[in-house]
């Protein structure tokens, strides 16, 4: 498998409250194939495209209907100085760039119409 470039979008997200039931609907509608993420897959599960090798998105189990969201993520080589940048531009943090406990950093993003996107830089390889 290649590694996508830079500054392209690889990966999405679908919030729900109903993960059953929008796995149901996008599995009917795309043949989506969806799997735990970790060790219990506890509110995050990870979506395979049919025939792909690797997943492309998430679904995130929210608590209401009010997190429900659809939302892009970009990755990038730096994500503070893409944070950096994007304020500059007139973009809104929502939530500063987090590293987790593999390395993956990511931050969240309102772009200046109003739109919620993400960016992160993979985990290192090991």
């Amino acid at each position: 498998m290649t590694t996508p470039p830079f500054n392209t979008v690889t990966w999405f997200e679908v919030g729900s409250d109903k993960p059953e039931q929008i796995k149901k609907f996008y599995g009917e509608l795309f043949g989506w194939s969806f799997g735990p993420y970790g060790s219990d897959g506890d509110g995050y599960e990870l979506i395979h495209y049919p025939g792909s090798e690797a997943p492309s998105g998430g679904i995130a189990h929210t608590t209401d209907s009010a997190a429900n969201h659809a939302t892009f993520l970009v990755m990038v080589e730096d994500v503070a100085a893409t944070v950096a940048a994007a304020e500059a531009l007139g973009a809104k943090v929502l939530n500063p760039p987090q590293t987790t406990s593999d390395g993956l950093v990511s931050a969240d993003l309102q772009d200046t119409s109003g739109n919620h996107f993400g960016v992160f830089s993979p985990a290192p390889s090991a």
